[in-house]
């Protein structure tokens, strides 16, 4: 007798404390894999891509000729050519997906809702929702109407896998259904990053008005350390070698900024997985970075992390009146003295030419209160940090939104701001202002830069990186090759958001 069939349909996710998007490896992912080899142990477990349905549904045709990569099917699994009909005869498929923030990625188009739709109009078995859509999906129930039979918000287990969940499963009863995930990676054909949380909810004490971080817990929980460092063994066990501590509002504020626990936290990970290519951390409150006890912090991830880290902080705005009427708690000055921490622990340039770890900005447009002396300030304080001779390792621009259940939607906006208007060119200012002279000063012409690989094809030339948080991207201009390609590349010139570079030798 055949074994019963349940899938879990990556539609990709994109959070302010994690991704989801290949070649990154969700926590959702993660949690349905463990859910139902739980629920149901004799059932095969198969894992698709929306890249693997959209490859069904065009007969197997990309959206661009090779030897260009389509950015529509890249991420495709072992399971591409067999989509559908996985979908038609599964018991139960599972679909994760949604936005919390604006995204664009080079190599990945995120499931839209009728995408979705589509897909979902090929299964006859039970159709459960699990990741940020949910939210939109219980927001607005008649546009979702007869789409789903249940909606998870932010964790999925065997005990609530028909009837749907409204909170996130206790950290115990994660651990307790975690299981091997050597059949779940195996099904992928990408060397994925696993992304990992270390604890639920916003340390600080005021939140600021349009994060959705919050609403995950409205407590902080924390994990237990050696339950990371045992599913970060598990992941290793099944071939996993690529490891980002991201899926949390801040890396630094770890048990309350415990050095002790950052400690054993890193030194465990790195004793459990001896040979792993990748560890990086995301997303650190700047705060805690500017405090004491950050720079000691920093010098251990630093210490225990591979190059090319970054730790990315929301200054959100330099504006002062932006500042206060959304309590974003960060001053110009304090973010000045995280950078300076952040450098001082970790500008050394690691064996393979990239720093250590340097920080990234984020930025947002569209918060009330600006005024166009909102972008002055902006650009004032960047340019202060160039002056300075401080590195930066990337910056993030984006315009808001006002994600329900926020505080932000709850009170809406009054009216357009001037970003509505003019964010391309404020953008643009910044980028060509900022984001190109430090990409000249962190990535200086004729730096050698090894262990690249290429990924993908653009009418712009090969694209080539390693692995990692954000990782820089290396174009070799007008040339195309095959994907997965190793090489080292010196560094050629620069754009706002990328490098060129030339091989140094063949790639092989």
């Amino acid at each position: 007798m055949p074994k019963p069939i349940v899938v879990i349909l990556d539609a990709f996710t994109v959070e302010p404390s994690g991704l989801g998007v290949p070649p990154y490896l969700s926590t959702y992912v993660r949690a349905a894999w463990s859910a139902l080899t739980t629920a149901q142990p004799e059932a095969d477990v198969r894992y698709l891509t929306i890249d693997d349905v959209r490859w069904c549904l065009s007969g197997g045709n990309p959206t661009v000729d090779p030897p260009l990569s389509d950015p529509m099917t890249y991420s495709a699994t072992t399971n591409r050519t067999q989509a559908v009909d996985l979908l038609q005869r599964a018991d139960r498929v599972v679909v994760i997906g949604g936005d919390k923030v604006p995204s664009v990625h080079l190599h990945a188009v995120n499931g839209s809702i009728q995408e979705i739709a589509r897909a979902m109009a090929c299964v006859r078995g039970q159709r459960i929702l699990l990741g940020p859509l949910s939210t939109y999906a219980l927001e607005s129930p008649a546009e979702y109407a007869g789409l789903f039979d249940a909606v998870h918000t932010h964790t999925l287990t065997a005990d609530v896998l028909a009837s749907g969940s409204r909170a996130p499963a206790a950290y115990g009863m994660l651990r307790k259904e975690r299981r091997d995930f050597a059949g779940l990676v195996g099904q992928m054909r990408w060397r994925p990053i696993a992304e990992m949380e270390l604890y639920r909810g916003c340390t600080r004490r005021r939140f600021c008005t349009f994060c959705n971080e919050p609403s995950k817990s409205p407590l902080v929980a924390f994990r237990d350390v050696g339950d990371v460092i045992e599913e970060a063994g598990q992941l290793y066990d099944a071939g996993v070698r690529n490891f980002r501590l991201g899926q949390q509002t801040c890396f630094f504020s770890y048990q309350h900024r415990s050095e002790d626990a950052i400690h054993t936290l890193l030194a465990g990970i790195r004793d459990r997985c001896p040979d792993l290519e990748v560890l990086h951390i995301d997303n650190a409150d700047p705060l805690a970075v500017a405090a004491p006890v950050g720079l000691r912090i920093a010098k251990l991830v630093a210490e225990f992390c591979t190059e090319g880290n970054c730790a990315p902080m929301g200054i959100e705005s330099f504006d002062e009146a932006v500042i206060e009427r959304n309590t974003l708690t960060c001053t110009p000055e304090i973010l000045r003295r995280a950078v300076e921490h952040i450098n001082d622990a970790g500008a050394e340039r690691g064996p393979g030419s990239l720093p250590k770890l340097l920080p990234g900005l984020n930025l947002i447009y569209g918060l009330p209160g600006e005024t166009h002396a909102t972008h002055v300030a902006n650009l004032t304080n960047l340019t202060n940090i160039l002056d300075a001779g401080l590195l930066c390792h990337r910056t993030n621009v984006r315009q808001v939104r006002a994600f329900p259940g926020t505080p932000l939607a709850e009170q809406g906006l009054s009216g357009p701001l001037p970003s509505a208007e003019h964010f391309a060119s404020w953008k643009a200012d910044i980028d060509h202002a900022w984001d190109q002279p430090m990409k000249q000063r962190v990535y200086p012409s004729g730096l050698e830069v090894p262990g690249l690989h290429s990924y993908f094809v653009s009418d712009r030339g090969t694209w080539f990186r390693r692995l990692g948080s954000y990782s820089i991207q290396i174009v070799e201009k007008g040339v195309s090759v095959p994907v997965a390609a190793e090489a080292t590349l010196r560094v050629t010139g620069h754009a706002p958001r990328l490098i060129y570079g030339e091989r140094l030798a063949p790639a092989v």
